[in-house]
């Protein structure tokens, strides 16, 4: 059946949740670009025999291949817009740097495209704030407070706040810190919110 492979795509899509990423379905994309060449093909010999001919009982089946092939592209289309908005979402959510897990899952181009962006946002956050900078992606709730109490997840090490004291981030460790210093640990899960 004509599109079977495409709209199986977006269904991989549509049961994923969102904010997580399948991983890159190379062997469907290839088998639907497969489709759409032996349509193509298909049509050019209908389109052909039609015009040279003059069989107008193929025009119906040279529609219907033609609808085929766009309804492929759509869904070709749409199932890779929603993995680059998916992994946009991942660049605010765990910041410059992928877990390993989220990486396997990207083809060499998307992990080319996600350099791109982030460079992109880095270079737009440089230019706000009178040459200082500026960085939009902490922050992405309204803060009530500007300091919160975190509790260390696992070790982490040393970590350095904007005047200069350095705290020891070890497992189990409760620390008072700046919101804005901590709130990119907490979505890397080394730090949690401590609800008091």
């Amino acid at each position: 059946m004509f599109c079977e492979k495409s709209i199986e795509l977006i269904r991989e899509l549509h049961r994923m949740s969102d904010g997580q990423l399948p991983a890159f379905n190379e062997d469907g994309l290839r088998q639907v670009l497969q489709e759409m060449e032996a349509l193509y093909e298909q049509n050019q010999t209908d389109v052909n025999a039609a015009k040279a001919e003059g069989r107008a009982d193929l025009i119906p089946s040279i529609k219907l291949r033609h609808c085929c092939l766009l309804r492929n592209q759509r869904c070709i289309t749409a199932y890779l817009y929603d993995r680059l908005l998916r992994i946009r979402a991942l660049r605010w959510e765990y910041g410059s740097v992928l877990p390993p897990n989220v990486r396997f899952h990207m083809c060499a181009e998307e992990v080319q495209w996600f350099g791109n962006y982030k460079k992109s946002l880095a270079s737009f956050m440089r230019s706000l704030g009178g040459g200082e900078g500026l960085d939009i992606t902490q922050d992405m709730k309204p803060p009530k407070s500007l300091y919160i109490e975190v509790r260390c997840l696992k070790d982490h090490g040393e970590f350095e706040i904007d005047d200069g004291t350095v705290i020891l981030l070890k497992k189990n460790s409760q620390h008072f810190l700046p919101r804005w210093k901590c709130e990119q640990l907490i979505r890397q899960g080394v730090l949690e919110h401590v609800m008091s």
